[in-house]
């Protein structure tokens, strides 16, 4: 099957973007060893215009990772710890009375930088975290009378650590789906942790002799018209379908299987299926192509739907979990 659009005319300015990308990525591997996943990811949510949620074991790189990116961006950076205390004001601002000038001046909190590192989100109470999400579903805060834009590029990184769940406060499912992607890394392999050591030593060699280099930053302007290619991306409609029958079967598994009907409570809804679509496009255009397949769509689902399925009460007994039961649903949909 023909997926390609019918016209492929050379076009300068995107191989230009891809070639902006490919370095982008190279040196985020360079530098972030062992979690290519964690780093395509991350590149996916930038052209997607999404958030990431990441969970995963201290010391795998999370915060390093969103910061090298913000490093090599022309955009400000900030990381929030969250902890039981933390207030909603702590992350959208205050407004600050100012006596000599009779009145309330706003000072804008951490959640107006245009890279965002949200750390440990699951261990600040609901009204922090829906503090959080409302800014990134509508990328404004309102704060007494006044709303706020958010900056054009917004992009947040919330952490969660699997390891202690006592004393956190895990979101609920409705707000886990305002993230694009919900994206599980593990421990780098032997020759990656060897390679790890390597650079560290290195590290602190340098850190002893000489100043750190300045890196080069990527135009916004870049990333803006790189999110414009991914939407001109040809989709055709055979993949489309494939596409809107994983998510329909998600609701709807009957169809293929009743056993796995009964281990789905709820299905993802229309948003999963956008987040999807723009998932695998932004897929395919890392991959340097111009037109997406249904090898794209299968990449990302497991990250874009795995938090949007909920298995049933006694789904959830036998060990099921959301990222089985799209594997499963991955199985039975036939592709086009």
């Amino acid at each position: 099957m023909d997926l390609s659009p019918p016209d492929l005319r050379p076009r300068s300015e995107i191989a230009r973007l891809h070639d902006v990308f490919r370095a982008l990525r190279d040196a985020l591997a360079a530098e972030i060893i062992g979690q290519a996943a964690l780093i395509e990811r991350l590149l996916i949510a930038l052209l997607a215009d999404g958030h990431l949620l990441v969970e995963g074991a201290p010391g795998l790189a999370k915060t390093s990772a969103i910061r090298a990116l913000a490093a090599r961006l022309e955009a400000d950076f900030a990381r929030i710890q969250f902890t039981p205390d933390l207030l909603p004001a702590d992350l959208t601002g205050t407004e600050v009375w100012r006596p000599q000038e009779g009145r309330f001046e706003f000072q804008a909190g951490p959640v107006f930088h245009p890279i965002l590192l949200a750390d440990e989100i699951n261990r600040a109470p609901a009204k922090v975290q829906s503090a959080l999400l409302e800014a990134m579903g509508e990328r404004q805060v309102t704060v007494g009378r006044a709303t706020y834009a958010l900056p054009q590029l917004f992009l947040v990184m919330a952490t969660q650590n699997p390891i202690e769940q006592e004393g956190t406060f895990p979101l609920p499912e409705a707000q886990l789906d305002r993230f694009l992607m919900y994206v599980r890394i593990g421990y780098p392999e032997a020759a990656a942790e060897a390679e790890i050591l390597r650079l560290a030593r290195s590290r602190a060699r340098e850190s002893l002799h000489a100043a750190p280099q300045p890196l080069t930053r990527m135009p916004l302007a870049d990333v803006f018209a790189a999110r414009q290619a991914v939407l001109d991306l040809h989709l055709a409609p055979s993949v489309e379908r494939y596409l809107v029958e994983l998510v329909l079967a998600s609701r709807n598994a009957a169809r293929y299987d009743a056993a796995l009907a009964r281990r789905i409570a709820w299905g993802a809804s229309p948003r999963g299926s956008i987040a999807l679509e723009r998932c695998a496009r932004a897929h395919a255009w890392l991959a340097g192509r111009d037109f997406v397949t249904p090898d794209d769509v299968r990449a990302v689902a497991p990250d874009v739907l795995r938090h949007r399925i909920l298995p049933s009460y006694e789904a959830t007994a036998e060990g099921w979990d959301g990222e089985r039961l799209v594997g499963e649903l991955l199985q039975r949909v036939p592709l086009p």
